[in-house]
């Protein structure tokens, strides 16, 4: 069990998770459907299957990639932990049992199901041929609000989008600041990336521009539903998670890259979701 979690990271999954409480209890607290603990253990159990079939198939296909890379040769299966065969056998099944899942929610679940996994899967290869791959990473984790609403409702509404549009451009801005690590051997290796393409300055500048345009949808939902002061609360922390990471991390020194990426996005997400939620008690 202890390989596996570790094959798929599965402490990274604190970036997503909270913005997937988002959605559900917003549908539950702005329509006529009622909280249901098995609506909440599905959807939970969709968000693990899914997350765990990205990151198992992203090592999956990145093997020899990471073997050649000094910061990545380390993981699981170059080092030998667990064989590319299990990794995929591993993948496989979370699919399959994320469709499941998904067919005892509701039908437009169940049928918009393969397209989710298209999408969270086929991040792996963008790399290799684009450098907007940070923005389909991003795309893959805006999934969670709207999935999550959609647990509930069956039904798609505007307020959810505003806010995976948030985790869209959150996403792909953070993942910029990460991928500034591997510039070189991204440059080296024929791979593509925003920090290879454009040069450690210029992505850290772009990174900022999607941080703002996150922090804007971020706002967004005041105008379509109502929220208390809380609300107000949890963006300012969140914008302010924003800032201090870009204080953090310079095109010269990605000393602090980790605390940016880990640490600062990881409370950002969760201390949001939190003041979201007691929000939406407040509101009731």
């Amino acid at each position: 069990m202890k390989k596996y979690l570790s094959l798929v990271t599965f402490t990274h999954t604190i970036f997503a998770m909270p913005f997937a409480f988002i959605g559900f209890f917003l549908a539950v607290t702005t329509t006529d459907h009622q909280f249901e603990w098995q609506k909440l253990v599905m959807m939970l159990l969709c968000m693990v299957f899914a997350r765990n079939s990205a990151m198992a198939f992203n090592r999956y296909l990145d093997r020899n990639i990471d073997a050649k890379n000094p910061r990545t040769k380390q993981r699981d299966i170059p080092a030998g932990r667990i064989s590319p065969a299990a990794a995929l056998t591993f993948t496989l099944s979370n699919c399959a049992l994320f469709m499941l899942t998904t067919w005892f929610i509701n039908p437009l679940c169940f049928y918009l199901s393969p397209i989710a996994l298209l999408v969270v899967l086929g991040y792996s290869a963008t790399k290799r041929f684009t450098a907007l791959c940070h923005m389909v990473l991003g795309l893959g984790l805006s999934l969670a609000p709207i999935g999550a609403y959609l647990v509930v409702t069956g039904a798609f509404a505007l307020t959810p989008v505003f806010f995976s549009l948030s985790v869209l451009f959150w996403v792909s801005g953070f993942d910029i600041i990460y991928a500034m690590q591997d510039e070189d051997f991204d440059r080296n290796e024929n791979l593509h990336s925003i920090p290879a393409w454009l040069g450690k300055v210029n992505a850290l500048r772009l990174s900022t521009v999607l941080h703002v345009f996150s922090a804007a949808f971020i706002v967004m939902p005041v105008f379509d539903t109502n929220v208390g002061f809380l609300y107000y609360i949890g963006i300012a922390f969140f914008c302010a998670m924003l800032i201090y990471q870009h204080l953090l991390v310079k095109p010269n020194d990605l000393s602090r890259v980790n605390i940016a990426f880990m640490t600062t996005n990881g409370i950002a997400s969760v201390v949001f979701a939190a003041f979201f939620l007691l929000d939406r008690v407040w509101m009731r």
